[in-house]
């Protein structure tokens, strides 16, 4: 459960009409997302390695994808802790009281354009995140991991539970989680469908952390006796699970509140901006809710950013043969300068620039879309060519299936992997280089 679930899904499902973005994505994790997420952990048990040396060990001419598995995280760490950094800021004015200050209008704009504050704020969330990736996998990880992810799921029920509650004039809750469930194609193009889906494929690269060598990180650190099949399809419920309460959470509140306009306008600054309005029009309770909110979305930040900056250490710590330790210190110190890069963003060093999709963006936007838009797509291609032609899917199956675990959706496996993956995640590709939308036109 991390940040993914909780600040992008909402605002995605929430800009793709609710319904029609919820039933493709629970298709698409259901298939596309389970053979990436099956492939990476069975690399990572297999060879024992991080993101970085593991696919050269299956094969090595496909070795320069632990480059980009090392790249992803790399480049994701610095803007997640940034964004880590306005969740605590959002959780100190909460839980000091302060929350009605956070519902005005230009707060949050206020707030990033700032040169000093963000900087701190990132500086604070990357040092707890330091703290624990230091204490290793078993001292640090698991035990936050075991602490945190209770506590995060008893908060996004309760939250969610009370979203369904609320009203505004005609709106009300029930009506919001309507529209978050039930899914109409009324209004929209085929285009506007393709969209959907490929907003769908590029969120389950976050949610389950595939494409960016966490999941092959994580993989390296199984035994050999574990069941990878169960493992994986735990992952998946739980994912899912957390998705959809995070969409309960969030959609019915900006319903109420803002309307599907306000829906249909929805970007990253979702979290920070509406929400805020919504727990200031719930009076004194207002506090209380939006200080477990923003607990919640600390803690879902923290997960997500001890997962990412694992994921380089891992490859610091295999390719170099030095110490935890140092590993972590000298990502850190990368993460805090391209932060505070991240930071100036909105302030000393802003600009737009027209991005190949279409979208204006910041340096943050930038690094997201080299990342997610880019990066990813081409990691997962590769890794469906590795497992479904190099090596074979075999390769996958029977390192899966070692102590007689009987393989699920075995003939889907295959059939994914070696052919619609690969087809999905190159239009994605195509699509996020603006080449799709020029085939398009020329129609």
């Amino acid at each position: 459960m991390g940040l993914g679930n909780i600040w992008r899904f909402p605002y995605l499902a929430a800009k793709d009409g609710g319904g029609l973005f919820l039933v493709i994505y629970l298709i698409l994790a259901l298939t596309f997302g389970f053979t990436l997420l099956m492939s990476e952990v069975v690399i990572g048990r297999k060879t024992k390695q991080s993101a970085l040396t593991a696919y050269g060990v299956i094969n090595s001419k496909f070795k320069w994808l632990g480059g980009i598995a090392t790249v992803v995280p790399f480049l994701i760490l610095p803007y997640y802790c940034v964004i880590g950094g306005w969740g605590l800021k959002y959780f100190i004015v909460f839980i000091t009281g302060h929350g009605t200050d956070a519902a005005a209008d230009g707060f949050f704009g206020g707030f990033i354009t700032g040169e000093v504050e963000p900087v701190v704020m990132l500086a604070v969330f990357l040092a707890a995140t330091m703290f624990v990736v230091i204490r290793g996998v078993n001292s640090g990880i698991e035990k936050m991991s075991k602490v945190l992810m209770p506590v995060l799921l008893v908060l996004v029920i309760g939250i969610a539970a009370f979203a369904l509650t609320i009203r505004s004039g005609d709106r009300t809750g029930l009506q919001g989680l309507k529209i978050l469930v039930i899914p109409t194609l009324e209004g929209k193009s085929l285009n506007d469908v393709f969209t959907v889906v490929l907003d769908a494929m590029g969120q389950l690269f976050y949610s389950i952390s595939v494409a960016m060598g966490i999941m092959i990180t994580y993989g390296s650190y199984l035994k050999d006796d574990d069941n990878i099949v169960k493992g994986v399809n735990r992952i998946e419920l739980f994912d899912t699970l957390v998705a959809f309460l995070a969409g309960v959470m969030v959609i019915p509140t900006v319903f109420v509140f803002m309307g599907t306009e306000g829906m249909a306008a929805s970007g990253p600054g979702l979290m920070f901006e509406a929400l805020p309005k919504t727990f200031s029009s719930m009076g004194i309770a207002g506090n209380i809710v939006g200080t477990l909110f923003f607990a919640m979305v600390l803690f879902a930040a923290l997960t997500s950013s001890v997962s990412i900056l694992e994921a380089v250490v891992s490859s610091i710590m295999d390719k170099f043969t030095i110490s935890r330790t140092k590993a972590v210190v000298i990502e850190t110190v990368a993460a805090m300068v391209l932060g505070i890069i991240v930071c100036f963003g909105y302030n000393l060093l802003y600009f737009e620039f027209k991005l190949p999709n279409g979208s204006t963006a910041q340096v943050l936007d930038i690094m997201d879309y080299v990342s997610n838009n880019i990066l990813m797509p081409v990691l997962a291609i590769g890794t469906c060519i590795l497992i479904g032609w190099a090596a074979k899917p075999e390769t996958i199956i029977s390192e899966a299936t070692k102590n007689g675990e009987k393989f699920g959706r075995k003939t889907l496996y295959i059939v994914m992997v070696k052919f619609v993956a690969p087809i999905l995640l190159l239009l994605l590709l195509l699509k996020s280089l603006g080449i799709m939308d020029l085939i398009i036109k020329a129609r």
